[in-house]
């Protein structure tokens, strides 16, 4: 079975193209926000892999306003790329979660921006409102705006190892007081967490097909300096264990298999940059793993879906 662009699953670029009709590119935001568990509301530390320097680019400081983060971002792409249009990705930490005032504003000063067609926000299940879900709602009514869930697991028992603070059963929640509302409905995923086996991972594609996702990123377990899995990888490094890129490639296609076909896969794999990564150090690109996940999914005769318990 083929999707668009020849790909055997259902690709965010060919979204975006539909979508929007030309390239667009996302400008990384950061508002200086926290998250509850790091400011002991939830608990102190964070998620125990988390480092947000591994993502931010330089232009990203939260002393600046988010239109000179905005100008800045779109002058170092639009020298790269003819892109005409760009979209606000508030990106690092928690999104949501700060005065429900000050979260407006800056929504509204970044689809101010004359170059700006919408709004992607990165927050967590447990700091959404029905407050914010309404205003979101209205902005969607003009501008593409996609509210992005780091679920990371649909076990609650990796979603303590790890530190999330949350329960799956709150991810649920959010997602049904989300649907329906205008809003594209994204989903973080980390493949490979403390404790998970290969049974367990698949079954994370039968969980959130369940779900009113549109989109799903993915990538897989990497430890980086400065983060508690860093440290506790260093005391006892038997507790952490690593897929090699070929062990992930054929698991990501049997994942892939289980995945409901309509949800965009906007990515397969994240590469931390190589003076913070610890582990695992595979020394392939982004687009290395993507062609061969491509080659492997035509090899064996597999598409997204095409094994989708209903």
């Amino acid at each position: 079975m083929q999707f668009s662009n020849n790909k055997r699953y259902n690709a965010y670029s060919s979204f975006i193209k539909k979508r929007f009709n030309e390239r667009v590119q996302k400008i990384s935001l950061d508002t200086g926000f926290t998250c509850p568990n790091r400011d002991g509301t939830k608990g102190v530390g964070g998620c125990t892999y988390c480092n947000n320097n591994t993502f931010n680019p330089d232009y990203c400081k939260p002393d600046k306003s988010i239109t000179q983060q905005l100008d800045e971002g779109i002058s170092v792409f639009s020298k790269k790329y003819k892109t005409q249009c760009y979209l606000a990705y508030f990106q690092a930490y928690t999104n949501t979660y700060a005065d429900m005032e000050l979260v407006k504003q800056l929504y509204k000063e970044a689809i101010a921006h004359p170059k700006v067609v919408g709004l992607v926000i990165g927050t967590r299940p447990d700091c959404i409102s029905e407050e914010l879900i309404d205003f979101l709602s209205q902005l969607a009514k003009g501008y593409f705006i996609s509210l992005e869930f780091g679920i990371e697991s649909t076990l609650d028992r990796t979603l303590r190892i790890v530190n999330r603070c949350h329960t799956y059963h709150e991810t649920v929640d959010a997602y049904e007081l989300a649907k329906n509302r205008g809003l594209h409905l994204g989903a973080h995923l980390i493949i490979g967490l403390p404790g998970e086996s290969r049974d367990d991972i698949l079954n994370h594609a039968i969980e959130l097909s369940k779900r009113p996702i549109n989109s799903l990123k993915l990538h897989h377990l990497q430890v980086v300096k400065h983060t508690m899995m860093a440290k506790q990888y260093k005391e006892n490094p038997k507790q952490l264990s690593f897929y090699t890129a070929d062990e992930y490639i054929e698991l990501i296609c049997e994942f892939v298999t289980l995945l409901r076909p309509d949800i965009i896969i906007e990515r397969f794999i994240s590469q931390s940059p190589h003076h913070l990564l610890i582990a695992p150090k595979w020394n392939l690109k982004n687009f290395e793993i993507v062609a061969k996940i491509d080659k492997k999914l035509e090899e064996k005769d597999q598409w997204q879906g095409k094994n989708m318990r209903t």
